[in-house]
């Protein structure tokens, strides 16, 4: 088979053996300017890091060689609702959902990288690592393609998933699978994983010939589904709708009709994809209502693929119309078009828009290296958007006014609390605890700053500046590959140096609840904190290990419980000599690190003797506090048990440390004890007094707009001086507006009326406290009126 190559490819050819062509042929090409000896940053170590983050947002069962030691096996059971194995792929950004749509888009950026740039991967020793992570995307597009008509689009739905804040592997909500078919299309959808499957078929032609047929003939099944059912007139959303408030393609399916024909066609060789490419180019949005000129004024991203259509083709064919347009796009980002050029910030960020504005640099900064390096004829363009594309990908790294880095574990002063659930590791579905982030996200690429004036907060609550998402990356990482060729930069040698917890993941708290002069009972809770990685503990035990005092006999104990959230206790068992145990049996119950009360269970137990009971010398009551009533602390001394297996604390006969009470509040005496769970560590609200006057301030702010619909923030603040718990704000739309997606409450809509309510991270506002949520409607924003929370009236 010969493929179509554009000349820059044909320089590749020694690395990769897409296609053939002649010794003379490849004399001819140009080749790149030496590696300088000391480049500005290391890019080598941003593009190694870059690849890294992919393998930190896989789902599914994990091989052998997976690199990031606190994630372990996920999803196990996607696809089981349809009766298929979907399990794999990626998730899409902090949450996990795994929405094909973006998930394409980001495999074809990230082959089409290896394909433009191949000697910057083998510099820097990544090209194995892009094949795995481009092959870990293209295993699960076969699984989810069963038949040429029918693709499963989406796993999970995304209100549960956005609604809960935990690590992947513990996931508790029930997740969906969502497919189109010939009755129910999404040509954007199966266009856009053609164009991912074909231009893999390339990177993998000499890796794998097998497996490169497979992709390539997985990519005509797809583009002839989405060419066929093109004139439906919908977008894929109209099918799978869960995803028409998070990735919904605005800019219709013609766009990646034109881009899948044109990547099938430089896979193939094969002109009548061409033809189509060609065909459906005219009609392209426009610049403007009766204008014949291609839109420029924005950029390549997970929905408007029009842009690298114009760079693709004006490569494949060299044909004026497309040169004309993706000089057009780029003159726009670099010296303007007329009057019009996008925006610049005072530290030269090409600002575009608030939510994620680097994604928008480092994909035009890849746009502008690929079309550079195959623009002859025209010096001054060649070295106008090479010299961009570098200045945007310095600023990224650092060459900023900040001095900081925007790629987390990358240069100086980088991200940490990005918002990205796994990574932060919270074990009570609160977005807050702990207050950093429990893990390094390597290479992973935020947001960026929200307007064009260089500023950012590295907060995890701040979605728009630190969202991290692999389409951010996938172009991102071209451009470092393409700057490593030029310019050079080591990878950092034996990465990555494996994390180790940060607590003790498993541990047991107790104190004494009541004593008397023949009994002790005992208050015991054992939390589940993994996340190295994140794991349930299903077959857990404790024991509380006493001595039976000089003429006691373990028939004269009797145990009990007044209330248990396990088993009810078990003994007493003879462990040594007169050294005995109670075991308090936890099996079939999942504590796991996913909210406030899944990762803890409480057990109260009684041990009762017949006589004057001497608890001084028993193993299990030293270090807990003893004053009746007390707050449990951490202890080692009760250990705590997956099957047989100590997985926290010490038996009697093991030496240890001694107990750490330091883990948990001091102990505080308190009255009588009492039986029944403590009610400040319970996760459910308890009511408030009413609030009083002056109860609360509103803003709502619209953070984005465009034709059809709009964002919003609502931050309100308990002005009152009790606490409110749990709230609830309700207010009215003045106007005709459909709420599709929130975050940060639960958003419902009945008419003009809109209430949120707290979701379980957040349902507790303190005085003077606010807190944040926002949603996403179609429709104009219109005047918001009528704000009460808890149904006192706000000021607004």
């Amino acid at each position: 088979m010969l493929f179509h190559v554009p000349p820059r490819l044909l320089r590749r050819t020694a690395a990769l053996a897409i296609a053939t062509t002649t010794l003379a042929s490849l004399a001819a090409i140009q080749t790149l300017p030496q590696a300088q000896a000391a480049p500005a940053y290391s890019y080598g170590e941003a593009l190694q890091k870059s690849l890294w983050f992919y393998e930190a947002q896989r789902s599914g069962k994990l091989p052998e060689d997976n690199r990031v030691n606190w994630r372990g096996d996920s999803g196990l059971k996607d696809g089981s609702d349809v009766g298929l194995d979907l399990t794999g792929g990626y998730y899409d950004a902090g949450d996990h959902v795994k929405f094909g749509f973006p998930m394409a888009f980001t495999t074809t950026m990230l082959a089409w990288g290896g394909l433009e740039f191949p000697e910057g991967y083998e510099r820097a020793g990544q090209m194995k690592y892009l094949l795995r992570d481009v092959k870990w995307a293209t295993d699960y597009f076969i699984k989810a393609h069963p038949s040429p008509n029918v693709l499963y689009g989406q796993v999970g739905g995304g209100g549960p998933d956005h609604g809960w804040w935990g690590p992947a592997e513990v996931m508790k909500m029930s997740r969906p699978a969502y497919k189109i078919t010939s009755s129910c299309p999404g040509p954007d959808l199966a266009g856009e994983t053609a164009a991912a499957m074909a231009s893999a078929s390339m990177l993998f032609a000499q890796e794998d010939p097998a497996y490169s047929r497979t992709l390539l003939t997985h990519a005509k099944q797809l583009f002839s589904f989405a060419d066929s059912t093109a004139d439906a007139g919908k977008v894929y959303s109209d099918c799978i709708s869960d995803a028409a408030g998070y990735y919904r393609s605005y800019s219709g399916s013609t766009d990646e009709l034109v881009w899948s024909a044109a990547w099938l066609y430089r896979a193939t060789g094969d002109k009548s994809y061409l033809a189509k490419a060609q065909s459906r180019y005219a009609k392209l949005s426009t610049s403007g209502q009766g204008s014949t000129t291609k839109s420029y004024a924005w950029t390549i991203d997970w929905d408007d693929k029009s842009y690298g259509a114009y760079v693709l083709l004006a490569m494949l064919t060299g044909e004026r119309e497309y040169i004309d347009d993706a000089n057009r796009y780029l003159d726009w980002w670099t010296t303007g078009v007329g009057s019009s050029k996008v925006s610049y910030s005072p530290g030269g960020q090409a600002w575009l828009s608030q939510w994620g504005s680097l994604r928008y640099v480092a994909n035009t900064s890849f746009m502008a290296l690929a079309y550079s390096d195959w623009l002859e004829g025209d010096a001054t363009r060649k070295a106008r958007y090479h010299d961009f594309a570098k200045r945007q990908i310095d600023y990224t790294l650092g060459d900023n006014p900040r001095k900081s880095s925007f790629v987390v574990g990358f240069g100086k002063n980088p991200p940490r609390n990005v918002h990205h659930r796994t990574a932060h590791g919270s074990w009570t579905d609160n977005l807050s605890e702990p207050a950093q982030s429990r893990h390094v996200l390597y290479g992973a690429l935020v947001g960026g700053p929200g307007s064009a004036d260089d500023g950012y907060t590295d907060s995890r609550s701040d979605y728009q500046e630190n969202e991290v998402a692999t389409d951010y990356n996938a172009a991102f990482t071209g451009a470092l590959a393409r700057l490593t060729e030029e310019y050079g930069g080591a990878p950092v040698a034996d990465f990555p140096v494996a994390e180790k917890p940060d607590i003790p993941e498993m541990i047991v708290e107790a104190s004494v609840n009541a004593a008397g002069n023949d009994f002790v009972e005992i208050r015991a809770l054992i939390r589940n904190r993994s996340a190295f990685p994140a794991r349930a503990l299903t077959n857990g035990s404790i024991r509380y290990y006493f001595t039976l005092d000089a003429g006691m006999s373990a028939s004269d104990v009797k145990v009990s419980s007044a209330y248990n959230q396990c088993k009810a206790p078990t003994g007493p068992t003879r462990y040594s000599g007169s050294v005995h145990y109670v075991t308090i049996d936890c099996s079939g119950e999942s504590v796991q690190p996913s909210g406030q009360s899944d990762h803890r269970r409480e057990m109260q137990f009684r041990i009762a003797g017949t006589k004057s009971w001497d608890n001084s010398n028993d193993w299990s009551y030293q270090g807990m506090p003893t004053t009746p009533g007390s707050t449990p602390a951490v202890t080692d001394r009760i250990p705590l048990y997956q099957g047989s297996t100590v997985i926290a604390g010490f038996e009697p006969t093991a030496t240890g440390p001694e107990p750490t009470p330091s883990d948990s509040p001091s102990p505080t005496p308190s009255g009588s004890p009492s039986p029944s769970p403590s009610p400040s560590d319970s996760p459910v609200p308890t009511p408030s007094p009413s609030p009083t006057s002056g109860t609360c301030s509103v803003v709502h702010r619209v953070d984005n707009s465009w034709q059809g619909g709009f964002t919003a923030t609502v931050s309100v603040t308990n002005t009152s001086t009790n606490a409110v718990s749990p709230w609830n704000l309700v207010w009215s739309a003045g106007g005709n507006i459909t709420i599709t997606n929130a975050w940060g409450a639960q958003v419902d809509q009945s008419g003009y009326g809109i209430r949120a309510e707290a979701l379980s991270w957040n349902s507790s506002l303190a005085p003077n406290a606010s807190v944040s949520f926002g949603y996403q409607a179609t429709g104009s924003a219109p005047t918001m009126t009528g704000f009460a929370l808890n149904d006192r009236p706000c000021s607004f």
